[in-house]
């Protein structure tokens, strides 16, 4: 290798070494996660959100991947490049770390004392070896038990206390990168996706963010649906009754399950969240009573939606939609309603609302023909966000590490006291890898009570 090879992958590792490059890589991911907040992303992206952009903007979002954001290849160049920066930066100062806590010094000799921020010489009486009974005691019962060496008729103690809080910061790289393992491992063998269900059938097959039809392995029905209202007319509300089909069959455990917002149903690693609903566009009946204004017997129609239905002395109604919650289309009302439009021959056809709660109200409107609206039998489907993740385990891993890598990193200090015995005299000196302030305090309580003994 030539010397300017090896210049440009010095300069190289120096770079993937560098702290700025951390900071700088973590501000960007800081930076373009706001895109996702702000933009939606697939699938949940309104229509009326894509019809506000200009085509400009709108091509120019698709390419970069704004709609995406999180599986776009530039974030994902992002992950890897800190991936990379944090296991560099630990191979080059992990061993260094590692031999302080492998390998610590046990003598402090004169040169060594010097260097130490805190130190106290205290001339005490007795034997060299009575003394060294004694410092062990005090260690033991006030620190930590100490290692003893003997060198040239001088004796040095050592004691230590959680030395490994040292590696706290390689445990956090080591947990951000089995995180990022996870991440990869559930986006290229997991998928996301959704299915909508409606009220008595059942699906055996989800469509994922690109469109494509993934198989489920099994079935999913939806026995039933329901939504509660406040009095705004927001959604209080919604839930879906599941049941999970094998070969056709209910599987115990997972019959009428009743999945909620935040209360998924998950099965075979595959979760479902309850994400939507509406009214199924089919096999939903409507009931009417109609008489008319000059008098006569009252008259039942069933409806379909769309569906054309004639009316008695001429005409047709047809349904054009229809609420469980009549707020929806006019607030100071409650309860089931439907628009309905008639067209009678004479004129443009008139579109209004009747409300099953308020059949006196269809009297005001002033046709030839009043409409009582009686229910329907419509039915609801239900919308899941269907997610498979086989990382999600090794994620949780990952967050378990960064919660001891912090607490290790941020609560806990390598803590070391030595002594010195030598011609009646012993020399205590301390350190601490964090809150030498704190430790300071800790160290002068132990000269008080060695000069006690």
């Amino acid at each position: 290798m030539t010397t300017k090879d090896r210049g440009f992958l010095q300069a190289l590792w120096d770079f993937f070494c560098a702290l700025k490059l951390s900071i700088s890589l973590l501000i960007l991911l800081a930076v373009t996660s706001i895109i996702g907040t702000v933009i939606p992303q697939v699938p949940n992206i309104p229509e009326e959100y894509i019809h506000s952009l200009s085509q400009t903007k709108l091509q120019l979002y698709d390419k970069l991947g704004f709609f995406d954001m999180y599986h776009s290849w530039w974030f994902i160049l992002l992950l890897y490049l800190l991936t990379v920066n944090l296991i560099a930066c630990s191979i080059k100062r992990l061993p260094r770390v590692w031999k302080i806590v492998s390998e610590p010094t046990l003598v402090m000799d004169e040169a060594f004392e010097k260097s130490l921020s805190l130190t106290h010489d205290v001339k005490m009486k007795g034997e060299s070896a009575t003394l060294r009974e004694k410092m062990v005691s005090f260690l033991t019962s006030e620190f930590a038990k100490p290692v003893v060496t003997e060198i040239d008729g001088t004796c040095h103690l050592f004691a230590q206390k959680t030395p490994y809080s040292r590696l706290g910061v390689y445990v956090v790289h080591f947990s951000i990168i089995i995180i990022f393992i996870g991440a990869i491992i559930g986006s290229y063998f997991g998928y996301k996706g959704f299915v909508t269900i409606v009220e008595g059938q059942s699906v055996d097959s989800l469509t994922s963010r690109s469109g494509k039809t993934i198989p489920l392995g099994f079935a999913l029905k939806c026995e039933k649906f329901s939504v509660s209202f406040y009095d705004t007319g927001a959604p209080k509300e919604f839930k879906s009754i599941l049941t999970v089909l094998e070969n056709g069959q209910p599987v115990p455990g997972y019959i009428n399950i009743p999945t909620i917002v935040n209360s998924p149903l998950t099965y075979k690693g595959i979760t479902f969240y309850q994400s939507s609903y509406g009214s199924a566009s089919e096999g939903g009946t409507f009931y009417f009573t109609v008489r008319s204004r000059k008098g006569g017997a009252p008259v039942k129609l069933t409806a379909r939606q769309g569906d054309k239905v004639p009316l008695p002395g001429g005409g047709t109604m047809q349904v054009l939609e229809s609420t469980d919650e009549v707020r929806n289309f006019i607030p100071q009302f409650s309860g089931p309603a439907a628009r309905i439009e008639v067209a009678t021959g004479s004129g443009a056809p008139q579109a209004f609302i009747v409300m099953r709660n308020y059949p006196e109200l269809d009297e005001q409107r002033g046709g030839d023909t009043i409409f009582s609206y009686d229910g329907s039998d419509q039915k609801f489907y239900t919308g899941l966000q269907v997610a498979k993740d086989p990382g999600v385990w090794v994620v949780w891993l990952g967050c378990a590490l960064m919660v001891i890598g912090i607490c290790m990193a941020f609560f806990m200090s390598h803590k070391r006291v030595w002594i010195r015995i030598a011609n009646g005299h012993v020399v205590m000196g301390g350190s601490a890898s964090k809150n030498p302030a704190g430790f300071q305090l800790q160290f002068d309580a132990l000269v008080d009570k060695l000069t006690k003994l």
